[in-house]
C-alpha cells in the first residue's frame, strides 16, 4: 500500500506539526486516500456514527457501511494520520458550484483533542484559497454540529433526521475568534 500511496500524492498531501494545531491537537498528516483504505475507513463510519444513528432510532449494521462503500471517492477524500495510525478521514467533493464536506470521522480516542477542528480549518483554508462555498450535512443532535458552526457554517434547512449547512468563501476569519 505504500508504493500506492506514494504514487498518488496529490492536492491533499499536507503536513501539520503540533505547533501549527491546536495545543491540544498533535501534528497530523493529510494523505490521499486510495482504494485500498475502504474497509478500514467503513469500520470507521460505523463505530463514530453508531450513537447518533441509534439516537435517531436509524442506526442499521449493513446500511451504515453500505453508504460510505457506494460514496467512496479516493480522489476527493483525504486520510488523517498521526504517527502512522489512522486518526480519521475527511472528503472534499465538487458539487453544483460549491464544495462538498463529506465523511468526516475521527476515531473516537482522537475526539475531542482538537484534532476536528485543526483538520477542519486546513481543508477550509483551500476552500477559501479557492473562492468555494462549502456545503455539508449532520444529523440532528450530533455533536459535531457545534464544530461546524464555530467554523463558519450556518443552518440553511433541516428535516428530522438532518441539518444542511453551509460556508461562504472567507468566513474563516470571522469564524476563528470563536475557535
Amino acid at each position: 500500500m505504500d508504493a500506492e500511496i506514494a504514487r498518488t500524492r496529490t492536492r491533499w498531501d499536507v503536513v501539520v506539526p503540533a505547533q501549527a494545531t491546536s495545543t491540544h491537537a498533535a501534528g497530523f498528516v493529510l494523505r490521499a486516500a486510495v482504494a485500498a483504505d475502504i474497509e478500514e475507513l467503513v469500520e470507521l463510519r460505523a463505530a463514530v456514527m453508531r450513537p447518533d444513528l441509534e439516537r435517531l432510532g436509524r442506526y442499521d449494521e449493513h446500511r451504515v457501511r453500505q453508504r460510505l462503500r457506494d460514496s467512496f471517492s479516493p480522489q476527493h477524500t483525504s486520510i488523517v494520520m498521526i504517527d502512522r495510525e489512522l486518526a480519521g478521514c475527511i472528503a472534499l467533493r465538487p458539487a453544483g458550484g460549491r464544495q462538498c464536506l463529506e465523511h468526516f470521522y475521527l476515531t473516537l480516542h482522537r475526539q475531542g483533542q482538537g484534532l476536528g477542528s485543526a483538520v477542519l480549518r486546513t481543508v477550509l483554508e483551500g476552500a477559501d484559497a479557492r473562492g468555494m462555498t462549502v456545503g455539508l450535512n449532520v444529523l440532528q443532535g450530533s455533536a459535531a454540529r457545534r464544530l461546524y458552526e464555530r467554523h463558519g457554517f450556518v443552518v440553511e434547512s433541516q428535516d428530522p433526521v438532518d441539518v444542511f449547512m453551509m460556508r461562504p468563501p472567507g468566513s474563516m476569519a470571522s469564524a476563528s475568534a470563536g475557535v
